[in-house]
């Protein structure tokens, strides 16, 4: 079992910059691939990033490559996504969430444990 709380999320004008962190239990962390996604109002939940169980591969959706950095600490148990240049349109709440060995990092049924997600709202 793991369990997954993110932290970090906030109101920030656009061109800011929040980092969000995703705490996780469970001594099998490095072991998993991680990912976050976002959920707009009324939108489906959407793939913004992934990395491998080492760090040496990482993901991203296309609206965030540049401005988006995933990496992970698996001393601390820790993943974490820098939003840099942020947009009204990354408006949403981020959840990561840990994914099923072999399986795509870009669909949410790839994924067992999910966070319980974090705000991030950005002003015009």
């Amino acid at each position: 079992q793991v369990q997954l709380v993110e932290s970090g999320g906030g109101l920030v004008q656009a061109g800011g910059s929040l980092r969000l962190s995703c705490a996780t239990s469970g001594r099998t962390f490095s072991s998993y691939g991680m990912g976050w996604f976002r959920q707009a109002p009324g939108k489906k939940r959407e793939f913004v990033a992934g990395i491998r169980w080492n760090g040496d591969s990482t993901y991203y959706v296309d609206s965030v490559k540049g401005r988006f950095t995933i990496s992970r600490d698996n001393a601390k148990n820790t993943v974490y996504l820098q939003m840099d240049s942020l947009k009204p349109e990354d408006t949403a709440v981020y959840y990561c969430a840990a994914r099923s060995p072999g399986s795509s990092y870009y669909y949410t049924g790839s994924y067992n444990y999910w966070g319980q997600g974090t705000q991030v709202t950005v002003s015009s």
